[in-house]
């Protein structure tokens, strides 16, 4: 079969005729756009964010470096994991999504890709990751990885999300699975550090995620989601940015005893230091009168947690 390379021609009235050599050209943008669109659904910044936990884990659970085969399986599986997750919560989520600002673009609110492909392939993503979680790693890292995948989308986002301004909160859980989910992988086991740095990012989620839900607290109010800075006073949703700012870093001291050296606990004294006057600063500007600015809390808040798990890393190695 021979490619057709033949100009577009032109009509009587001027305009170009659409022939096989076009199409060719506009084939791979479409195909392009395509991929785009399903990766998008995956919320990669999301899985990236996971998988900086994850890795660490792994690290201080072996004592040091675990095989790099082992890593990488954790690593698909666990980024499978987290896009199926994703991707499933924005099939569920499609009819907030096209009413909000922030997510009106998504692939599923602006069609790009059809509500049926989306769950297909967000459950697709799901089978695999449990499956190869379960092949190559053990039955615990698997149900524990299961177990995140169901809790997020049929407990959090198709009910708690929905239902109840404590939806952060109950939702956190899955959001620090895969620090327990590293862990199992290693050892078949979970420890009390394990615990512990499963701790730390559960809580870490609220500081985290209300300084967002505040600057968009318009966008959720409109699509009927009762985050709580919709439902609650900017000083209630300060209160409980530093009650569990302070709980996330006095947690992530309590590591510092379960087999820990002063590599882990001085940086994290340090980023932790930094993480709560952050955290002062928002509710003393929310206290005032002035502009909030909560963003600022919400990339410092991964900073610090990039930053914690990182020393966790170089302790495991030293």
């Amino acid at each position: 079969m021979s490619m057709i390379t033949e100009r577009p021609v032109s009509t009587p009235a001027g305009q170009p005729v659409r022939t096989a050599a076009t199409e060719s050209t506009t084939g791979p943008r479409d195909l392009r756009g395509v991929v785009a669109a399903y990766v998008a659904l995956t919320k990669p910044r999301i899985v990236e964010l996971l998988l900086v936990t994850t890795v660490p884990a792994m690290m201080l659970a072996h004592g040091g470096m675990p095989s790099l085969w082992l890593v990488a399986v954790v690593l698909v599986g666990g980024s499978l994991a987290a896009g199926a997750a994703s991707v499933i919560n924005c099939y569920i989520d499609r009819d907030i999504d096209q009413v909000m600002r922030r997510t009106k673009r998504r692939p599923l609110p602006a069609h790009t890709v059809s509500p049926r492909n989306a769950l297909v392939f967000g459950v697709t993503l799901a089978v695999v990751s449990v499956v190869l979680m379960a092949v190559f790693t053990n039955l615990l890292a698997a149900a524990l990885t299961l177990a995140a995948i169901l809790y997020y989308d049929l407990v959090y986002t198709l009910w708690l999300k929905r239902t109840t301004a404590a939806n952060t909160f109950w939702g956190g859980a899955c959001g620090a699975a895969p620090v327990l989910i590293g862990w199992a992988a290693v050892t078949g086991t979970l420890a009390p550090a394990a615990w512990a740095l499963f701790g730390v990012v559960f809580f870490w989620q609220m500081p985290h995620f209300y300084p967002l839900a505040m600057k968009y607290k318009d966008d959720y109010a409109r699509a009927g989601v009762p985050m709580l800075p919709v439902v609650a006073s900017t000083r209630r949703v300060n209160a409980e940015i530093l009650i569990f700012a302070w709980l996330t870093v006095l947690t992530s001291l309590a590591v510092w005893p379960l087999g820990m050296s002063a590599v882990y606990g001085v940086p994290t004294l340090v980023v932790g230091a930094v993480f709560l006057v952050e955290a002062h600063r928002l509710a003393g500007r929310a206290a005032r009168g002035e502009a909030v600015k909560p963003m600022r809390l919400f990339h410092w808040s991964t900073t610090y947690l990039t930053i914690l798990f990182a020393a966790v890393a170089l302790d495991a190695l030293i």
